[in-house]
């Protein structure tokens, strides 16, 4: 018995890798619902060989549906994905509206999978920064514990959505041509100044709070800690946008609980961790970049060697394609998880399950 799935933001990048990774990964969907704004609805989806008509998010279109991957902006998810849930469908947010909601769990399978067990109908899918930087410390967490983290990141334009993309490449061209470069959405749209991308480097990504920091710098302090279950680790974060189109890097710095942790036993544990390529050869010239990490699933690994001067502590470069690991990917590995764990809203000990509509009535 296959899922019915609907997917809101179908037209956006991240909801078209959802469609296509559960295409890919051959996903038990029997049925499948692409939702948008009224501006997008009646337009066309190709999904499985079939055509689909896009129509708008609304909560009625969610009677009778198992999993919703939302991707439509936080306003959005506010005000649909409780109706969802109340419909009797599982929601995976990709947006910042609930991760830090005490009551919903912000999972990447690898690092936290067992607090599936706790959701209630919600569940946050984490910032693509935080994703792959966490899964990348989590094969060191279990070997040797963890206790400080330093990240300064290099982000790609993407993760600002297809605009910034395509301000990128006018800016690009421009400069090539000796004309001058308009800035319009970066480093974040609504704020008081923009600043070119291309041939540039970007060290604010969302807009200032408290203490200096961005809005993203915030997010991966807090929920590495949530994600971690570990209140008291020291995070730091600093946030970088560059004229990459698609693939985020991160250089990390990390203090771990052992003073005589090696090298040699982080290489076995990143080694033997789903999810994670080791590309780490210095001879060779041999270490991940966002060019080459575009398109792939895993979380790319190198650069790895320990600290001069702190013993226990080390330096790794992560790479991933922001938009699927970061993403649209963890976003089906966790609906995968739920349905491998059994942990779907209504479903019985025979395998069979039970919705109900918004009035709390059985549609099946």
């Amino acid at each position: 018995m296959g899922y019915r799935v609907a997917i809101v933001g179908a037209t956006g990048a991240v909801g078209q890798g959802i469609a296509k990774k559960l295409e890919e990964r051959k996903f038990p969907a029997d049925d499948i619902l692409f939702l948008a704004s009224a501006r997008s609805a009646g337009s066309k989806m190709e999904f499985g060989g079939k055509e689909y008509t896009i129509e708008e998010a609304a909560p009625e279109r969610f009677d009778g549906v198992d999993i919703a991957f939302f991707s439509a902006g936080g306003s959005v998810s506010k005000q649909l994905a409780p109706e969802a849930v109340r419909r009797g469908a599982v929601v995976i947010d990709n947006t910042s509206a609930f991760r830090m909601d005490p009551d919903t769990p912000l999972i990447v399978p690898e690092v936290n999978r067992e607090a599936l067990k706790e959701h209630r109908g919600l569940i946050a899918n984490p910032n693509c920064s935080t994703i792959q930087m966490v899964a990348a410390l989590e094969p060191v967490r279990r070997k040797y514990g963890l206790k400080k983290v330093i990240v300064s990141t290099y982000q790609a334009v993407s993760g600002a959505g297809a605009a910034a993309i395509g301000e990128l490449e006018k800016q690009s061209t421009d400069m090539e041509n000796r004309a001058g470069a308009e800035a319009g959405l970066l480093p974040v749209k609504g704020d008081k100044k923009h600043y070119p991308i291309a041939f540039n480097a970007v060290p604010q990504i969302d807009v200032f709070s408290e203490d200096g920091y961005t809005f993203e710098e915030w997010k991966m302090i807090n929920e590495t800690k949530k994600i971690m279950g570990m209140p008291e680790l020291s995070v730091a974060a600093t946030c970088v946008r560059l004229p990459v189109v698609t693939g985020h890097s991160e250089s990390v710095y990390f203090e771990t609980d052992e003073p005589t942790a090696d090298t040699a036993g982080i290489r076995e544990s990143l080694q033997r961790a789903e999810g994670i390529t080791l590309m780490d050869d210095p001879e060779s010239q041999t270490y991940p970049m966002p060019l080459f990490a575009e398109g792939k699933d895993d979380v790319f690994v190198g650069r790895l060697r320990r600290d001069l001067d702190t013993p226990g502590a080390f330096h790794f470069w992560v790479v991933a394609d922001n938009l699927l690991k970061g993403a649209a990917l963890n976003s089906i590995q966790i609906a995968e998880a739920l349905i491998a764990d059994g942990l779907l809203k209504g479903e019985k000990a025979d395998g069979s399950r039970q919705y109900s509509d918004g009035d709390g009535h059985a549609v099946r």
